[in-house]
């Protein structure tokens, strides 16, 4: 059975609709309007192994904020409906992303408990028009929404796109790893028998 979800939002602000494919090949149609932005969900789905077909229109004439943080509201609840009852994941995923001189971190739980531990301190304010710091409003929005616990971290770096984009890469990396079906897992991977 197919792991999508189909989510639409429509706000005074944002208007959103996105179809993630957790079984996937890593294949997005991105448009929000905020290039940056566009170029960093492009590497979840093509890092991630996951397809995604995004659009969102947004107030980007005031700033990027209310985008962003509604794609990660719209994402969360995109991949919460497609994981469904969750049965025969491994539930947990992590992994190092090296992108030059940058080293970047994510671990994920997918444990029903929503959770952001975000630890990365950006050199510019700015990446082009991007606020750099729409990073962990994107993150906080989607693992609250998801459903999920998620760490970030940047253990070094200098450039600041090389660290968002090392970020957004070790996101992708350990949910492929947390969302893979595992054919020893019997149920749902919790003593608890519900995630």
């Amino acid at each position: 059975m197919a792991r999508i979800g189909k989510v639409a939002r429509e706000t005074k602000e944002t208007n959103i609709y996105a179809e993630w494919n957790l079984d996937g090949a890593g294949v997005a149609a991105v448009r929000t309007g905020v290039p940056f932005f566009d170029h960093m969900l492009d590497q979840i789905a093509r890092h991630g192994l996951t397809d995604l077909t995004l659009t969102a229109e947004g107030d980007t004439q005031i700033d990027a904020h209310h985008t962003v943080e509604d794609t990660g509201i719209v994402l969360g609840q995109a991949l919460r409906q497609a994981l469904g009852d969750a049965k025969g994941i491994r539930r947990y995923g992590s992994a190092f992303v090296p992108m030059d001189e940058t080293l970047a971190f994510a671990a994920i739980d997918v444990s029903g408990r929503p959770f952001l531990v975000f630890s990365a301190t950006f050199p510019r304010e700015k990446v082009g028009e991007f606020d750099t710091e729409l990073v962990q409003e994107f993150f906080r929005a989607l693992a609250f929404n998801a459903g999920i616990t998620l760490h970030l971290k940047i253990e070094y770096g200098q450039n600041s796109h090389h660290m968002i984009e090392g970020l957004f890469k070790a996101f992708a990396k350990a949910l492929d790893q947390a969302l893979a079906i595992d054919p020893r897992v019997t149920g749902v991977p919790s003593t608890k028998g519900v995630l």
